[in-house]
């Protein structure tokens, strides 16, 4: 009964946060530019599906208070484009910037989208590594019950999502975060092959994004 109660806690308490940061990033009017000065390691910026680039802002200034330059990919909307267009925008942004030596922070199917950027990307030195937090790598089961085509891409046996199982080589490169709970991949974000699998004591598909391990497991990747 208590571990009932504790998941319904963090169910309804990961909702709040989603809430309350989807309506201030849809108020929000910061210039995106502002967050690119920095001496430290490019960090580029990787939001979930319907998610904007400001929902993840609190990371951001996180981030950019460090002394990271961040970037962002307005380009991307609310990333609701299939994995392969949404990774390569993300090249083609770090080939119009010149970036190299980047360190991709995304949420969700950003991790994906990373994943697959970082494939492209094929030893060309721009992507370096990749913190991916609740990133479903072998899909949601959730996935099959969706009709919506850009929720129903999440399920296990979608295309996508088997060709970047089978794709392992840059999973050495990749730290991947998740609490012990997550309403949306109830399979978890443990991924095979990878640099580090970070599971945090709490539950949530957003509100872990505001634990302070994802800083400071951003902080061993890139500084």
């Amino acid at each position: 009964m208590r571990d009932l109660l504790r998941i319904g806690s963090w169910w309804v308490r990961d909702y709040l946060y989603a809430l309350v940061w989807q309506v201030r990033a849809a108020v929000d009017r910061t210039d995106p530019s502002s967050f690119r000065r920095g001496d430290l390691t490019p960090i580029v910026m990787l939001p979930g599906v319907y998610e904007t680039w400001r929902f993840l802002q609190p990371l951001i200034a996180a981030v950019h208070g460090r002394g990271h330059p961040v970037h962002v990919l307005p380009v991307l909307r609310r990333n609701l484009r299939p994995v392969d267009e949404a990774a390569q925008e993300v090249i083609r942004y770090l080939d119009d910037n010149d970036l190299r030596g980047c360190v991709i922070l995304a949420h969700s199917k950003g991790g994906l989208v990373g994943k697959r950027a970082m494939l492209l990307d094929a030893g060309a030195g721009r992507i370096e590594r990749m913190l991916a937090v609740a990133t479903p790598f072998g899909g949601s089961r959730y996935g099959r019950l969706m009709v919506v085509p850009s929720l129903r891409a999440f399920s296990p046996g979608n295309s996508t999502i088997r060709a970047l199982t089978a794709e392992v080589e840059v999973n050495a490169r990749i730290v991947s975060v998740y609490g012990r709970f997550d309403p949306h991949i109830p399979e978890g974000s443990e991924l095979a092959g990878a640099a580090r699998n970070v599971q945090l004591d709490t539950g949530g598909h957003f509100r872990i994004l505001a634990d302070p391990r994802v800083i400071g497991e951003l902080a061993a990747l890139a500084e």
